[in-house]
């Protein structure tokens, strides 16, 4: 990277009296890299905040402790009764919590994610991802204190505040936080660098649930369910990881590229990716925009629908075959149906080691192959999987029924990797961090019409009479006619119209708000010095977020060994 000159740079912050300011430590220009600065140092910086936030995804464990915190504490209490409000069951403090009502915080996590994302991407983009970082960690474990205040004393209504509301903030900064900034330090290779991170997100609670659990069993007594301990010591843990990681991220200088890397020429109807930039305003009224939405959205509905149901699905359709036993499901006894559960819990566990690889797998991939048509191979080879489904169920063959699950649920988790890079290369570098924010809309949307498809076929099936292993097939069609939605309008996609496009007037001006620098500078200081790191720090790095995630896929491997046991 070249030096920079001495002196006030673009971007250069200016008091009131007109005289320069030196900008703070989270600002965006004291995290500018220096000379040869090792690019390989920000994914782990991503990771570690992916990884800790990722937890939103298995606080499932905590349900059941929960719904039996008074009753374990010798209060004698039970559960809330079945007529009780939401709204009365937020303020209740002689009840214990039913699951149906914890589950709502769930939905908040996701709720709050995509809107938070589209409504503070724009503000990420100038702040940088060091303040971003900062601010999601605060959030995030925040709202983990918060919520384990809303244990001590009993009131729902913090635990929703806390985790849902607040922690839900800090998930969309958090989620969205590292993609600008990767996709500018690898614009050779951007569906692999934002493919690690999104990674760590769907990794997540694979280290945060079987933790939650050693961590519960460690502080449960004969009178407390030890969840709130757990809550504390979580949120102290991931505030230090994620703070790390908030700190570790650097951003390229204004035009920095890989030695020796070119850029691809003018984007073509295949390749499409422009070295033109797009401002966020302008995406609500670009078309491409809603039509990767709708990829997007019909790719995560369908592979929702799966995840949702794969569970109940498998030891509904095999029933005592998962145990070398006659029977269906409904005519098993107590202890059987515990066992094909277990067998059912290894089958969960697989498919989060096939949605956790197929995040970096199919995004990478996606490097060589391009977006859309890595998108076309996830709607014809998901569309071929998922009406194979239910033939493979009626043969009675485990083997294909698994491996068509497994592959669907790797594309789901490809599908978020993927997008990053798709709207980088039809809108350009500058804001897609915040278009990605606003595509994130797509995620809560399907969060809602893929399990709500998937109940309500499930139950209108059952009205109907059908046997259990019979009510998932027109279930499975539906999911097929999703995907031939979401592949028309990927067939549909174009490069961007000139006109939407910023001119570089435009451009420097949004440079000169973001505090991009024309060269490099040593970090906060200005002097062009150089800001080489050693390969051990890298490999340390590394070590730090890659022995967590080796031990929660060892702990799923576990698990998912129960499968095949």
């Amino acid at each position: 990277m070249a030096g920079s000159t001495a002196g006030v740079l673009e971007g250069d912050r200016i008091n009131g009296a007109g005289q320069q300011q030196q900008p703070g430590f989270l600002d965006k220009e004291r995290i500018i890299a220096g000379r040869g600065f090792n690019r390989w140092l920000v994914p782990p910086a991503a990771l570690a905040i992916h990884l800790c936030i990722g937890m939103a995804y298995g606080f499932s464990v905590f349900w059941l402790p929960l719904s039996k915190a008074l009753g374990t504490a010798g209060t004698g209490a039970q559960a809330c009764a079945k007529d009780m409000s939401f709204f009365a069951e937020l303020f209740a403090t002689t009840c214990d919590w039913r699951v149906a009502t914890l589950g709502w915080m769930y939905t908040l996590f996701f709720v709050f994610l995509g809107c938070s994302a589209a409504l503070w991407g724009g503000w990420l983009e100038r702040a940088g991802p060091r303040k971003a970082g900062v601010v999601s960690a605060v959030c995030w474990c925040g709202g983990m204190l918060l919520s384990a205040l809303g244990i001590h004393l009993h009131q729902f209504w913090l635990m929703i505040l806390g985790s849902g509301v607040i922690g839900g903030i800090g998930l969309g900064l958090g989620y969205i936080s590292p993609v600008s900034t990767l996709i500018k330090w690898f614009p050779d290779r951007r569906g692999m660098a934002t493919g690690m991170a999104i990674m760590g997100f769907g990794g997540g609670a694979m280290i945060g649930s079987p933790l939650a659990v050693d961590l519960m069993k460690r502080f449960s007594t004969s009178t407390d369910v030890g969840v709130m301990q757990t809550f504390v010591v979580m949120a102290l843990g991931y505030f230090v990881f994620m703070m790390a990681g908030a700190l570790g991220y650097r951003v390229p200088p204004s035009g920095w590229k890989p030695e020796g890397w070119t850029p691809p020429p003018a984007q073509t109807s295949n390749t499409m990716i422009t070295q033109r930039h797009v401002h966020v305003k302008k995406v609500w009224g670009i078309p491409q925009f809603w039509l990767v939405w709708l990829v997007l959205c019909m790719n995560v509905s369908a592979g929702i629908g799966v995840i949702g149901m794969a569970s109940p699905m498998l030891q509904e359709v095999f029933g005592g075959a998962l145990i070398g036993a006659t029977g269906k499901f409904g005519q098993l006894d107590k202890t059987q149906l515990a066992a094909i559960a277990a067998v059912a819990g290894g089958f969960t566990a697989l498919l989060s080691l096939f949605n956790i690889g197929g995040r970096f797998v199919w995004a990478s991939l996606s490097d060589k192959l391009g977006r859309k048509l890595t998108y076309t191979v996830f709607f014809v080879l998901g569309g071929i999987l998922y009406a194979s489904i239910p033939s493979s169920a009626g043969a009675g063959s485990k083997l294909l029924f698994v491996g068509a699950c497994c592959v669907i649920v790797s594309m789901y988790g490809g599908g978020f990797a993927t997008v990053p890079a798709y709207l980088a290369d039809l809108f350009g570098t500058q804001f897609v961090g915040a278009i990605h924010g606003r595509l994130l809309t797509a995620w809560a949307t399907a969060g809602i019409l893929g399990p709500v498809v998937v109940n309500y076929m499930r139950e209108y099936q059952l009205g109907l009479g059908l046997p259990r292993e019979q009510v998932y097939n027109q279930t499975m069609y539906i999911l097929v006619g999703m995907l031939v939605i979401g592949f028309i309008a990927n067939l549909l996609v174009r490069p961007v119209a000139d006109k939407h496009f910023m001119t570089d007037a435009e451009l420097a001006v949004e440079k000169k708000l973001a505090h991009e620098k024309a060269s490099a500078a040593e970090v906060g200081s200005g002097s062009g010095s150089a800001d080489t790191v050693s390969p051990a720090v890298v490999v340390l790095a590394w070590l730090a977020v890659g022995i967590p995630l080796a031990w929660g896929v060892y702990k799923t491997l576990v698990s998912a060994a129960k499968f095949f046991g």
